[in-house]
């Protein structure tokens, strides 16, 4: 038999009572002395709210409420220059309706994102950095940095050698990189991404935009295959000679060593 959440009204009654988990925020704010504007979520009123940000380079604050047992959970974005490119920055989950309140605050006035992670240990950064600027450059750099410490926690010292290795590449660097299934994949066109009302990221990435994909076979053996689960090109015993396998199998002139003019 199908388990149904509780009411929200049952589960969060100090919510139910101020009509709306963004008033509630705001009073529970106010009670520490903070001055908060949430905004309600129409479709959802006792269990999503937002919180604009004062920064360029940072979407609303996601506050949901879970639907199972009472704590709170928050998804902040990152935007480039209002194009609606973005990705989590920051998450976590907390029962302490305060400390969403503290870290709203932080996130509205711009604080930087190390210094949130210090004020609130269940903050966890997803290693991304902020791109205001909308470059894609940035962007690139940015995913990246997600890449490497999502490997780092892995579990895997091969994916994470493979991660590594892959970045080390000079032409791979500069590649637009994405994970799926344990697999690393690169592309040249930078996805774009929205945030839901309901805190989701939601991509329009496809992976009919991937040039070339990497996987661990095994713990001695890297292979190089078409996107996705496509034709095997080439094999390698270690993430070096894959990333350099990949350079070299990528459409066009990607891949192609840059002429050094003589």
């Amino acid at each position: 038999m199908m388990r149904t959440a509780p009411d929200p009204a049952a589960l969060y009654p100090d919510v139910a009572a101020e009509g709306s988990l963004a008033s509630a925020l705001q009073v529970t704010a106010a009670g520490q002395g903070l001055s908060l504007v949430a905004v309600p979520t129409a479709s959802d009123l006792l269990r999503h709210a937002s919180v604009l940000s004062s920064g360029s380079g940072r979407e609303a604050l996601r506050v949901s409420a879970a639907h199972a047992e009472r704590r709170w959970l928050i998804m902040g974005c990152g935007r480039g220059n209002g194009s609606g490119q973005a990705k989590v920055l920051v998450g976590g989950e907390t029962r302490d309706l305060r400390d969403v309140c503290r870290v709203a605050v932080a996130w509205r006035d711009g604080v930087p994102l190390s210094d949130i992670e210090q004020l609130a240990a269940w903050v966890e950064l997803s290693g991304r950095y902020e791109v205001p600027d909308d470059s894609p450059a940035h962007l690139i750099a940015s995913e990246w940095e997600y890449c490497r410490k999502d490997a780092r926690f892995s579990g895997s010292p091969e994916y994470q050698t493979l991660i590594e290795a892959t970045y080390a590449h000079p032409v791979l660097r500069h590649l637009y990189p994405f994970t799926s299934h344990g697999s690393l994949l690169f592309s040249s066109v930078v996805p774009t991404v929205h945030a839901t009302p309901e805190g989701q990221a939601n991509s329009t990435h496809s992976f009919s935009d991937a040039l070339i994909c990497l996987q661990v076979w095994h713990r001695d053996r890297y292979l190089v295959r078409k996107p996705f689960y496509g034709p095997v090109l080439a094999e390698a015993t270690t993430a070096e000679e894959a990333a350099i396998h990949a350079a070299r199998l990528l459409p066009g002139d990607l891949g192609q060593p840059v002429s050094s003019g003589d």
